[in-house]
């Protein structure tokens, strides 16, 4: 029996870019201009090749929209932005996915699987229980402390076993590269940066050892309506077959908007499982986005970044996508 019975809803950028899309730090209203999509972005291959695409393919255009975009650093901060009311959408990894769970913004779309999450050391730090007592740089709340804690974990340690240093990504590249931290959680691209300054750096554990899955996402405030949910879900659906059917295409599109090299975009992308919306809205309908999102909830229990573990129904909006889905 499928899990999900599909309900009927009311159906640092170039200055070009930032102009085509209309961009502003924070303008429009909440919920005031229902044709406006605020959305924002992590500078990456996940985070801003759906919205490369839909801008260029004129996506938001056909639905009526007009969007929008920002960049952030993370997941968490732009969950705070939805809070505010001053975003209404926002991509968020696997590390972030405790705040939807824990009731602060909705999953409206899986993006992609990530497998681009690390623990990184200096070089002759090979193992976990050689960070053992040393400074290790992470971005709390993001993917980046997801793996370090999996990692601790299963070398059957505790954070109490590192001394563990919250900072923001640009920061960790820039306090890795000069010694001044022994280890980190940490990401693809970013790495690929440090890389350059320490090319002995050490991988010691990987999202990609698990054998798990972890899904990236888009995320809505609470109090965007559904009808508003449904358009942009509808988009980027549209935009997501359209970079599943074009792969060389949307490297450069994203490079473009990134601007980045397409080399730098094409690494970056090597890293990331991309599914057709065929396959996402299969998913959904069986129960295994659930169960992606089920296991990544019991994993933040077991680290007290929730209380308890909610059913998905009450935060992915997988009815919704869905039914986007079969329109």
């Amino acid at each position: 029996m499928p899990r999900r019975t599909i309900r009927h809803a009311v159906t640092a950028l170039p200055v070009a870019f930032m102009l085509s899309l209309s961009l502003s730090a924070c303008s429009g209203s909440a919920s005031g201009d229902d044709s406006t999509v605020r959305f924002g972005y992590i500078g990456d291959y996940n985070g801003a090749s759906l919205l490369a695409i839909a801008e260029k393919q004129g996506l938001w255009k056909k639905a009526g929209l007009t969007a929008q975009v920002k960049p952030f650093n993370n997941g968490p901060v732009q969950i705070q932005a939805l809070s505010a009311g001053d975003l209404d959408y926002g991509y968020i990894g696997p590390g972030a996915m405790w705040l939807p769970a824990s009731g602060k913004s909705k999953v409206v779309a899986i993006d992609t699987l990530t497998y681009a999450d690390r623990v990184i050391g200096q070089p002759g730090i090979k193992s976990m229980k050689d960070l053992k007592g040393k400074r290790v740089g992470v971005p709390e709340g993001t993917s980046g402390d997801m793996v370090l804690n999996i990692a601790l974990e299963e070398a059957g340690m505790t954070v109490k076993d590192i001394t563990k240093v919250n900072m923001d990504p640009s920061t960790i590249v820039s306090a890795f590269s000069s010694g001044k931290i022994d280890g980190a959680g940490f990401f693809y691209p970013a790495i690929d940066t440090i890389k350059k300054k320490v090319p002995g750096l050490e991988e010691i554990a990987s999202t990609k050892e698990t054998g798990d899955s972890f899904p990236t996402a888009f995320v809505a405030g609470n109090k965007v309506p559904e009808s508003k949910n449904s358009k942009v879900i509808k988009v980027l659906q549209q935009a997501n077959d359209w970079r599943q059917q074009h792969p060389d295409e949307t490297i450069t599109l994203t490079a473009k908007m990134l601007e980045v090299t397409e080399a730098q975009t094409k690494a970056d992308a090597s890293h990331v499982q991309t599914l057709s919306t065929k396959d996402l809205a299969a998913k959904t309908e069986s129960g295994e986005v659930d169960t992606w999102l089920k296991k990544l909830g019991d994993f933040f229990v077991r680290n007290k970044q929730l209380d308890d573990n909610p059913d998905p129904e009450k935060y992915y909006t997988g009815d919704l996508y869905s039914e986007a889905y079969s329109k």
